[in-house]
This record gives structure tokens, sequence and C-alpha cells, in this order.
């Protein structure tokens, strides 16, 4: 049994204590009968406890003290290692880890629709998630369970409509015809060659931040037009992130405390609340005075105006106050910064001539400015190319989350468990840790096709048999696990999608992308997020890519 299973099960001894004591005080002999009693009782709950639990399978543990904890940290690894133990151990298995605890990987389909329609109740996040989501943003959407989570997502729904995200979309095409003239005005500089070499990533999170302010917060930070912003150095230190060491990341999810301490990247925590604070205030009071002051045409249309709006129409009781307006609002600059899909997009582009000279001609065979129903029904191979960037490239590997219930996992097909036994469910104990490996069903080779790796945009045409997988096991936006699913599927996807292609849709047409040097290899950076690296390359994070004018 795990240190979290041990613990539910000692809390709940006491707890039965504390309830004996509260009835009845009890004498000095009878307190200590009662003590023996309970101490009894206590290894019997564990073996019962043991009984009820499905003995699975697993790979060998290479360690007793970090298991392949070290080892899940290089998301690359891990995406082949998930596929490879479902092979050799069954659909549902589990992976030791520190201190001899083990984490329970669902790769089964049936077992993972049931864990997201059970996500928030009865499985609800680790301590060290809570912990790490309390510290930076505070107790908002992505912090809460069950009800509570409920009723935050409620209220977010209206600003993330896509009646909504189809007025903003003009947001994402000011910011990328902006980008365009300052390539342009670099390639200008390189008369002898016509092309440029551009940091592509820097690129895109200025557009990101611009875009994101203004249709987020009605702010903008004025990245694309040169001015330094903290909060894009916090944005960037936060994706990119190297303060703690693996081995003090992996101590962490197991200590959660160690998040308590001084480390560099609450310092950064406590600087981005403050920025984001402020600018939300100014938002808030802004909207306010238009409101009361100005017809519809002068009303915040950003999705926090719209926010505000609607909770000023709720009663009393159902309205936020004013620090959980100022949580969502971190949440929701955080997620809408991140920029991993947009930078793996330009990359996949450059390796791949053929597919970005297809994706060009759509693009300018359709016209100028496509509207948001546009990009969402008329560019199918855009919509393609998004898709399989998004299906390459989730930004988010894996889910974890805590049973505070035992729970009976059912299975789309009989499992072979330790004993060599077969079930067709899992009982799983209350305080195991239930893990969802995102980024890795997106790859694998059972549900995709043996081409499964390899970025190919026309899977997502109908016949594709490499989709047929995926069609019949997977749920969630396009059969992708990105964005997750249930509950706690991505607020912003269409917010999210409408930018990303908006954005692809105008760069495309107007450059031409290639790799900077023949030959060079770009890999998943191992830091907080997955963004694109280039090997070798002396600036972490950096995806310089030679761009040139496309000319007819």
């Amino acid at each position: 049994m795990g240190v979290l299973q041990s613990k539910f099960c000692a809390r709940g001894i006491w707890l039965t204590f504390k309830d004996l004591c509260l009835v009845s005080p009890l004498s000095g002999s009878t307190t200590r009968i009662a003590v023996v009693i309970l101490a009894l009782f206590y290894p019997l709950q564990v073996y019962r406890r043991k009984q009820r639990t499905t003995h699975i399978r697993g790979p060998q543990s290479p360690g007793w003290v970090f298991g392949f904890a070290k080892t899940m940290l290089d998301s690359t690894a891990t995406t082949e290692l998930y596929e490879r133990w479902a092979k050799e151990c069954g659909p549902v298995y589990k992976v030791p880890g520190v201190f001899g605890q083990f984490r329970v990987i669902l790769w089964d389909p049936k077992a993972i629709s049931h864990f997201f329609a059970r996500d928030t109740w009865l499985y609800n996040q680790t301590p060290f998630n809570k912990t790490v989501v309390q510290t930076t943003f505070g107790r908002g959407v992505l912090w809460a369970d069950g009800e509570s989570h409920k009723r935050q997502r409620k209220a977010l729904n209206p600003a993330f409509t896509a009646a909504v995200i189809r007025n903003l979309t003009s947001v994402f095409h000011d910011a990328a015809h902006k980008v365009t003239i300052a390539w342009d005005n670099e390639i200008e500089l390189n008369q002898g060659t016509h092309c440029a070499v551009i940091d592509v990533q820097e690129w895109m999170n200025h557009i990101s931040l611009d875009s994101v302010g203004i249709a987020v917060l009605s702010h903008d930070f004025g990245a694309l037009d040169g001015n330094d912003s903290d909060v894009g150095h916090i944005l960037n230190a936060f994706g990119s992130s190297t303060n703690f060491s693996s081995n003090l990341l992996i101590l962490a999810q197991n200590l959660p405390f160690i998040l308590k301490l001084p480390l560099p990247v609450i310092r950064f925590s406590l600087k981005f609340r403050l920025i984001i604070g402020k600018i939300c205030q100014e938002t808030l009071s802004r909207t306010r005075k238009e409101n009361e002051t100005g017809g519809a045409e002068q009303r915040d249309k950003s999705c926090l105006g719209l926010l505000y709006e609607v909770h000023e129409s709720l009663n009393s009781f159902e309205r936020w106050d004013a620090d959980l307006r100022l949580r969502q609002a971190r949440v929701l600059l955080s997620a809408g910064f991140e920029t991993t899909a947009g930078n793996w997009a330009l990359v996949e582009l450059a390796q791949n001539p053929d597919i970005q000279r297809k994706l060009r001609d759509e693009c300018l065979e359709f016209g100028p400015t496509p509207s948001y129903d546009d990009l969402t029904n008329k560019l199918p191979y855009l919509d393609a190319v998004v898709n399989e960037v998004l299906r390459l490239h989730a930004p988010l590997k894996e889910i974890p989350r805590l049973a505070i219930q035992d729970d009976v996992i059912p299975l789309s097909e009989p499992l072979r468990t330790a004993a060599g036994n077969f079930t067709e469910s899992v009982c799983i104990p209350k305080g195991t840790v239930v893990v969802i490996p995102l980024a890795a069903l997106n790859c694998s080779v059972s549900m995709w096709g043996p081409d499964a790796k390899v970025f190919k945009p026309s899977r997502w045409f109908e016949g594709d048999e490499g989709m047929l997988g995926a069609r019949e096991t997977l749920h969630g936006y396009r059969h992708l696990m990105t964005f997750g699913d249930g509950a706690r599927m991505c607020l912003g996807r269409l917010f999210a999608l409408a930018g990303f292609k908006a954005v692809l849709f105008v760069l495309v047409r107007k450059f031409v992308f290639e790799m900077d040097s023949p030959g060079v290899q770009i890999v998943d950076s191992l830091k907080s997020l997955p963004r694109p690296r280039a090997v070798g390359s002396a600036e972490a994070g950096s995806v310089p890519l030679r761009v040139r004018r496309y000319e007819v």
C-alpha cells in the first residue's frame, strides 16, 4: 500500500476514535482498551483494502527511492514507454514512483471514459497540483473540485462561446498582420539573401501576449510594438522554468510542503499575481464606468468585460468577490499565452515543404481575411494541419488525479492481473494516483495507425484507415486528448483554435519557412512546457527559422 493510501486509512481510524470520545467521554482504562482495539483494527483495514484492490501488473522498479520518476520527466521517453508498457502489462497498469509508491496508468478507452465522467468528483487534483495551482493562480477554477468547480466553470462559460470568439477573431488577424510588417522589415535589411533568420518562438510569444491581452483583459501589452512587459517576462519564465532541480521537483510531488519554501518560482508567482491584479483592477474599473455612462458600442467586449456584465446581473449570493475575479483572470491570461502549438506548427511546416505548399495554396485560393466561421468550416486543409499539430505536440503531457473514494473501473476487454487471472474491471483504492497519458494516447500506434509518430495532415480526411482506432476509442475534441475531456475539458479551446488558425493563415500566405540549417534536429525542451528547441542551440528555447517572402 502506498503512503497516500495508508494516510487515508489511518485518518479514518483516527476519526472513528475521535467520534467515540465525543459521544461518550472514556475512562483511562477504557481509553487504553479502545486504542488497542483500533491499533489492531488498522492492519485489518489495510488487509481488507488489499483484498479489494485488483493486483495489476507493471514494469519492475529500477530503484526504491525514485522508481521511474526521473525517467517520467523526459516527455519523449515517457510517450514511448507508456505505449510499450501497455503492450507488455495490459491497458491498465502501475508504474513505480518515489519511495515505493505507484501510479495507475489508464490506457483502456472504457476506463478513460469512466475516469473523465467522474473527474472533479471522485477524482480530484493531487496535493502537489493543488499546491502549485494555489500558489500560482489562487483558488480559482483550476484549483477547485466538485461543486465549487461546477459553479465556477458555469460562471466562466458565457465568456467563451462561439458567438464571443466570433467577435474576437479580428484581434488575432491584427496581431498576425503586425508580425508580417516586422518580418518584412527584417528581410528588407538582408537584401543580399532576400530572407532573414528569425526566432519564431519569440514572435509567437509576442502574438499570444498582445492578442490574449486585448481579447481577455482589454489591455494592449504592446509586445509586437517593441514594448517590454513584466507580464511577458513572467509568463516566459513559467513556460521555460528551470528553477526546480529534477530531484527537488520529484520530491515536491510527494512532499508538497517543499513548494512553501522561498524558491525563485514562488517569487515569480507573487510578482505575476501583483501585475495581473493591477491590470484586472484597471479593466474592471473601466468596464464599470463604460456600462454606467455609455451605450452598447462603448462596452468592453473582452472576456473579462463580458464576465463582469454577467456577474452584475446575478444575485449577491452567486456573485464572485473581487479576489476570485483576479484569480480567474490570472488563469485565463496564462492559458491564453500558451504558444506550444503555434511554435511547433511553423517548425513542422519548415520540415515538410510539400505540406507547407499545399496549405499555402488553399489559403491563397480562399481570399484575404476569413471570418471565424470560415476558419472553422471552409478551410479543410488548414483544419487538418492544426489538428495534426495538436495531436503530435500537446502542451500538457498527462493528467494525474487522486482517487478520494474506492472505485471500480470498467474495462473494454479482459485484463490479465499479476496473479494470472482475468478481470473485466479494476478496483482502485482510495488514495491511489490515477494518470491519463494524454500525449502518449495522441501518438498511439494502436489508435492512430503505424505512422502515428509522423506529421501527416491527410489522416484527418474521410477514408484514412489510420484514424479508425481513434474514432472508435477516444472521445474529446476530434478524438484528441490535447484539450482533455469531461468536466475539466479546456474551457478556451474555441479561443485557442481560432487564434491558432487565424495567425497561421496570415503567416503562411505571406512567407515561406525553412530550417536554418539542413539536418538540424528540433526536440521538446525539458522544461515546464514542451516547447521546440534546436539541438545544440546556445539559447534554450530558441527556434531559428529561415523566413523569406512568398513570391508567385
